[in-house]
């Protein structure tokens, strides 16, 4: 199936067709309220989409968080189970709606379940991607809608199955769960005007609706604490992940991190930075603050 992957996840063996990998704490150290997840760095190109495609192995990268799944392994440490997906984003989005789907690619007609309008289709980033981050269009044909069903049946619906599952463990364990996802983004979003501009990370608690006041507060107190400068939902609310899991009023909270990608990588070759090491230290600290954390009165 894979005939590109950069670089394959230290200690996987969750076999080459999984569409993610699971890392859960050790036995012993207590269970956290805390879940993160990775559903954009995913480096696994399959064979089908190479040969769909009309860009290169370096230009179909993209879109992709690059590293933010090393980034954050070390959340286990503390108690918080990480889900980082496998398969790239190019491939499938999983911070996507899973028929969020863009009519315009496809032979015939979707069924009337898919959700052919939305500002992200427009953007040609709907579940199955039309653009590359920069606007390049990937395909250099049209796709069926069995490919998309295919697609989704075998990464997105067991993907959300696991997290939905880690979620609602983490409830069961202490009441509340906190759900965050981890992205990263590109500079020169943070170069635009407006609230967001110059930031090292953007919070998308989506406006509020998608988790408590406190954790947006615990995340960005911890991170000026530190020296970052922290943006909420500017340039980026929060996408489906946040959206679908947020129910603060039923125990579950839910906020998008997104990390400025010159903090720690070569924008331009994807390669890890010398800020790499210096960022995964600061957010280990982070991890240890937030699993300290008392979230039960949320």
């Amino acid at each position: 199936m894979t005939v590109w992957a950069p670089e394959a996840t230290a200690g996987d063996d969750a076999g080459a067709e999984a569409s993610f990998h699971l890392t859960r704490p050790a036995v012993g150290i207590p269970v956290s309220a805390l879940v993160f997840a990775s559903p954009h760095s995913g480096r696994i190109y399959p064979e089908r989409l190479m040969a769909a495609s009309r860009l290169d192995g370096a230009a179909i990268r993209r879109s992709e968080d690059a590293h933010v799944d090393r980034l954050i392994a070390a959340a286990p440490d503390v108690g918080v189970p990480v889900l980082a997906a496998r398969l790239a984003r190019a491939w499938l989005d999983l911070n996507r709606d899973a028929w969020e789907l863009d009519p315009a690619m496809f032979e015939g007609e979707l069924p009337a379940y898919a959700r052919g309008r939305s500002a992200r289709i427009t953007a040609g980033l709907g579940c199955i991607a039309r653009t590359v981050g920069d606007g390049e269009e990937i395909y250099r044909r049209k796709l069926t809608f069995a490919e998309a069903l295919a697609r989704v049946e075998a990464v997105h619906q067991p993907y959300h199955a696991a997290l939905a599952e880690l979620v609602a463990e983490a409830r069961r364990a202490r009441g509340t769960a906190v759900l965050i996802d981890w992205h990263s983004m590109p500079s020169a979003a943070t170069r635009q005007g407006g609230a967001g501009a110059g930031c090292d990370v953007v919070l998308g608690d989506r406006f509020g609706s998608a988790c408590a006041p406190a954790v947006s507060r615990r995340v960005e107190t911890a991170l000026q604490a530190m020296g970052y400068k922290v943006a909420r939902n500017a340039p980026y609310a929060g996408g489906y992940t946040t959206e679908h899991y947020g129910r603060p009023a039923k125990g579950v909270h839910a906020l998008q991190v997104e990390i400025n990608r010159a903090l720690y990588m070569d924008e331009a070759t994807l390669a890890p930075s010398p800020g790499f090491v210096a960022l995964r230290q600061d957010l280990e600290r982070l991890f240890a603050v937030l699993a300290a954390t008392d979230w039960s009165d949320l």
